[in-house]
């Protein structure tokens, strides 16, 4: 039996560099699953919660507008090499970034995230943090609005029934996720992406948005660890 990994991949659902460090390890997942059709190791994405900014409000504020001000001291001209530079960026993982709408609190993202995850497993949450990053991201849409987090629900494959009564009730899961988020920051994560590769004699922790190849070089390390 392949020894089995598991690989903890904490977030926050509006930070563009956990979604190109998203795109890139999942590139690089499907290489070595491609390279190695018999592993000695198998691997398992997870995800973890972390909000760089819980004081957002729910209704939050416009996006380009937040980074012109909070990231930039009102500096438009910096502001606008930022977005041309992510643009560069997740264009080279063909996606294309949308700077317009609203930057607001994740807090029930990474709840719907959470509980799919621990109702539906992980591979299941996967499609819901893509589905999460790409209406945010490329869609523009809010973070955590009813409508982006329904979408979500729908493609977990939640009833319509389900997905209403997980987004209403805004109780259910709230508990747990917020125990997690404080598990997160006990456990020292500061920024992400904060990715941690399970191994059987150690861990591996990459902190940051990496290239592909340096996230195929630890699933690989952890491979001959076995």
């Amino acid at each position: 039996m392949p020894y089995e990994s598991t690989v903890t991949f904490t977030l926050d659902t509006i930070c563009p560099w956990t979604y190109l460090g998203f795109l890139r390890l999942q590139k690089a997942l499907k290489q070595y699953r491609a390279e190695n059709p018999d592993p000695k190791v198998t691997f398992t994405l997870t995800f973890a919660p972390y909000q760089l900014y819980p004081d957002f409000s729910q209704e939050g504020e416009d996006k380009h507008e937040w980074y012109k001000n909070r990231r930039y001291n009102g500096d438009e001209e910096r502001t606008q090499m930022y977005e041309k530079y992510m643009t560069a960026l997740g264009k080279a993982e063909g996606v294309t970034f949308d700077f317009s709408g609203t930057i607001a609190n994740t807090l029930h993202a990474h709840r719907i995230i959470y509980y799919i995850q621990e109702q539906r497993g992980p591979e299941v949450a996967e499609s819901v943090v893509q589905c999460l990053y790409e209406q945010y991201f490329i869609q523009g849409k809010h973070p955590s609005s009813a409508e982006t987090l329904g979408k979500a629900c729908q493609v977990a494959g939640l009833s319509e029934d389900e997905a209403k009564r997980l987004v209403q009730d805004e109780s259910e899961g709230l508990v747990d996720v917020k125990g997690a988020i404080r598990e997160q920051t006990g456990n020292g994560v500061d920024s992400v992406p904060y990715v941690v590769f399970e191994g059987r004699r150690r861990d591996f922790t990459l902190v940051g948005a990496k290239e592909v190849e340096e996230y195929g070089k630890v699933l690989g390390q952890v491979g001959k660890e076995v």
